[in-house]
């Protein structure tokens, strides 16, 4: 593989060529894709050419887009020489990290390259399941380092189907007896009376996520026996009071909707040789006006404690379809702008006068 060689200065504005051959000609289907259009993609989100002939890839633009974009083949082709699937989402998460790597080294005047083939991944029955952000490498990292991890961030980030996906490798491996995967069902208070059906009927519409999850990484018929037989647990979070959770992984999901009993409830019940992970997004809180969240409270009584991992994801960790991480980041403005709103606006006093007074967020803000 050759490049040109760029100096430090106007590294992000000095245009380049740089060429790739690779060794391999039958991955090379795989690795550009059906009408080429995992070259296409990469082109579209870094806005470099990408050229092929034979076995040789050119790639022209920007310094440093076209270096992330050189670093993201190789980590494709990588993945394939290992017998892994590369689509749509995975050049997605290659060009996403590379793109990381690429700015932060590229700061330095060096040349932006990172070893992606050195960023963790989680390998199960069905599947390996590697990183697509920097953020979702740092969670996976959290989670082999920690006994225990908060996950926070909104919806489509990962947060869960990579705790599950921890989970379900550390059984397969022995280094856990048990899996039990919890959230709470309807809301904080749990009124599953007022729902149709036995116990398992109630609260199976809300544990769902977690069943798609566990689909992903193990064979229907293992799921189906692993739960039969008690290895893997889902239930709803008041099935949690009274126990104690030896040598098992315990993931606790949508925690933001846990009050600070039920989180502190749940917090104590980890045993000798359990891990535990805990994911919530804290926009996204259910609970009653005036009541706190549950995670909220949890985050801010252990700060410092050693031992715990606390991972934040953002909108630019979205990894579902575009628009989801555009959908979150036009929320987020409106709330940042109703939150200015509120403190702008004067508080009704009694005697009908107004005072400019700031008004506090609401749970989870």
């Amino acid at each position: 593989m050759n490049h040109v060689p760029q100096s430090a200065s106007g590294m992000a504005d000095t245009h380049v060529t740089l060429h790739l051959t690779f060794d391999e000609n039958a991955l090379l289907p795989l690795l550009f894709g059906e009408h080429d259009r995992h070259l296409a993609r990469i082109e579209h989100r870094l806005g470099v050419r990408l050229s092929s002939r034979g076995n040789r890839v050119a790639v022209a633009g920007p310094a440093r887009q076209a270096h992330a974009a050189r670093t993201a083949l190789e980590a494709l082709y990588g993945r394939l020489k290992h017998g892994e699937v590369v689509g749509g989402p995975e050049v997605d998460g290659a060009v996403r990290m590379a793109a990381h790597a690429a700015e932060r080294n590229g700061e330095g005047g060096e040349e932006p390259r990172l070893p992606l083939s050195d960023i963790p991944s989680i390998r199960t029955r069905k599947s390996t399941i590697g990183a697509r952000t920097p953020a979702q490498a740092g969670y996976m990292e959290a989670l082999a380092a920690h006994d225990l991890v908060f996950a926070l961030g909104p919806a489509g980030t990962g947060k869960t189907y990579i705790a599950v996906a921890q989970a379900v490798a550390m059984l397969a491996t022995g280094r856990v007896e048990r899996i039990v995967l919890s959230r709470p069902a309807v809301e904080a208070g749990e009124r599953l009376g007022f729902l149709p059906g036995d116990m398992r009927e109630k609260v199976d519409p809300y544990l769902r996520p977690l069943y798609d999850a566990l689909h992903d990484m193990l064979p229907a018929d293992q799921v189906a026996r692993r739960i039969a037989n008690g290895e893997i647990e889902v239930a709803p979070l008041a099935f949690m009071r009274g126990r104690t959770l030896s040598h098992c992984y315990v993931i606790l999901d949508e925690a933001q909707n846990t009050t600070p009993v039920q989180m502190k409830m749940v917090l104590t019940r980890l045993g000798e040789g359990a891990r535990m992970v805990v994911t919530g997004d804290l926009t996204q809180v259910d609970l009653p006006a005036g009541t706190r969240s549950g995670l909220a409270d949890a985050l801010d009584t252990l700060e410092g404690v050693a031992g715990i991992g606390v991972v934040r994801f953002s909108e630019q960790d979205v990894v579902r379809h575009p628009l989801v991480a555009r959908i979150v980041e036009a929320y987020g403005r409106r709330a940042v702008a109703e939150r200015e709103t509120r403190r702008r606006t004067p508080a009704v006093q009694p005697g009908g006068q107004g005072t400019a007074t700031e008004a506090t967020d609401g749970p989870g803000k």
